[in-house]
């Protein structure tokens, strides 16, 4: 959204939080944005962060609910025992009076992460394509005009509309006004008014992998697995992707 994080985060933080940059812990070798790094890259820059797999770790970000759940979904699947959202993120923070602090905090002390990698937990395209005929649900977050091909994609080159049969539940249907997650029956009702099973295999997929880790962790809330389709739009959109679809 043209915000630059980095000077959010020196404006105001969580006292003793650490800045997670979303992008320096991707693979700058993919052509694709945001996707998953090698295990041993992520965890030499978890280590450097002062983040080791066996630390409690409390993510969050400025918006409420939004790239903490991939930073989450990521630290998840590498091996670490122990990671939670900050519901309702930074703002959720502030709003009782809690305290911030600004500035650039001290580099934090280096860490030893030992990775060990959920390969289980991401799919790629080929097992995208299979699961469109073998009754896995994929689930797609992005916003309903972009879904139906009514709105053109952010990135270019990148085709409107859908994958045949996948299924639309924009990430925001999961939070509450306050950008919290919704909780119970209220979460269940969101997936099942998408016309998503809950009990059935679910993959998850967005424009870029960010927002499907919402959906991931909605799922996650209600005890549910998923797996992540870490191109997502931006490879299955591309003009040498999977087949696409637009309406409904």
């Amino acid at each position: 959204d043209g915000r630059d994080a980095r000077a959010d985060f020196a404006e105001a933080h969580i006292p003793g939080a650490v800045f997670l940059d979303l992008d320096a812990v991707s693979d700058a070798d993919s052509p694709l944005p945001h996707t998953l790094p090698a295990p041993a890259a992520f965890a030499a820059s978890a280590g450097v962060l002062g983040l080791s797999d066996r630390d409690s770790i409390v993510v969050y970000d400025t918006s409420g609910l939004f790239s903490a759940a991939r930073v989450w979904w990521m630290l998840t699947i590498m091996g670490a025992r122990d990671v939670r959202v900050l519901d309702g993120g930074l703002p959720a923070w502030r709003a009782p009076g809690l305290p911030v602090e600004s500035g650039v905090p001290a580099r934090p002390g280096f860490a030893v992460f030992s990775h060990r990698f959920d390969a289980d937990a991401v799919v790629a395209i080929d097992q995208v394509r299979d699961a469109l005929t073998d009754g896995t649900q994929v689930v797609d977050a992005r916003g309903a005009a972009r879904f139906r091909g009514e709105a053109a994609e952010p990135r270019p080159g990148v085709r409107p509309g859908h994958m045949p049969g996948a299924l639309n539940l924009p990430y925001g249907g999961l939070l509450n006004p306050d950008g919290t997650l919704k909780r119970g029956a209220t979460l269940k009702a969101a997936f099942r008014d998408a016309g998503v099973d809950i009990d059935r295999p679910v993959i998850t997929t967005c424009g870029s992998g960010v927002t499907a880790a919402i959906l991931t962790l909605g799922l996650a809330e209600l005890g549910r697995p998923s797996r992540l389709y870490d191109g997502s739009w931006s490879e299955w959109g591309a003009p040498e992707g999977g087949p696409v679809v637009t309406g409904p």
